[in-house]
C-alpha cells in the first residue's frame, strides 16, 4: 500500500500543474504578468509591469472583437489596456507603470489584471486573470 501511494504521488508530481487550456473557440488568456523593472526618482519608485495575453483557443477572434485588460491596484480600478483580436497561438504584450513611495513596505501593494470582453467570446474565462504583489 505504501509503495502504491508513493508511486501515485510521484506520478502526480510529474504531471504539469496547469496543463494548457484549449477549447473550441477563441480563448484569450492572461498568461503572464511580471514586474520588469523599478526606477527611482526622489522618494518615488515606479514599478514597470508587463503582461501577456495569448489566444490559447482553436479559433481566431473576429476583427470586431473588443476586449480590455482592466487594472486594479489594491482593489480599486486604476486603468485599462485595449487588446487587439488575436489569432490562435498569437500573443500581445502590454505595459503598465505604477508609482509608489520608496518608503512603502515590501508585499503591501497588489496589482490585479483581468480580461474584460465587451464584444466577442471567450470559451474559457477562468484563465483571464493574474496579479503581482510588490
Amino acid at each position: 500500500m505504501i509503495r502504491f501511494l508513493t508511486a501515485l504521488l510521484v506520478a502526480l508530481g510529474a504531471a504539469p500543474a496547469n496543463p494548457p487550456a484549449t477549447c473550441a473557440g477563441a480563448n484569450p488568456a492572461l498568461t503572464s504578468v511580471t514586474v520588469k523593472n523599478v526606477t527611482t526618482s526622489g522618494n518615488i519608485n515606479t514599478y514597470h509591469m508587463v503582461g501577456t495575453v495569448t489566444n490559447l483557443g482553436s479559433q481566431g477572434q473576429p476583427s470586431n472583437t473588443l476586449q480590455f485588460i482592466d487594472i486594479y491596484v489594491d482593489q480599486m480600478k486604476r486603468n485599462d489596456r485595449g487588446i487587439p483580436p488575436l489569432a490562435p497561438g498569437q500573443s500581445y504584450t502590454f505595459g503598465f507603470d505604477w508609482p509608489r513611495s520608496s518608503d512603502a513596505g515590501p508585499g503591501t501593494t497588489t496589482v490585479h489584471f483581468g480580461i474584460r470582453m465587451v464584444r466577442g467570446s471567450d470559451c474559457n474565462p477562468s484563465n483571464g486573470t493574474n496579479s503581482v504583489t510588490f
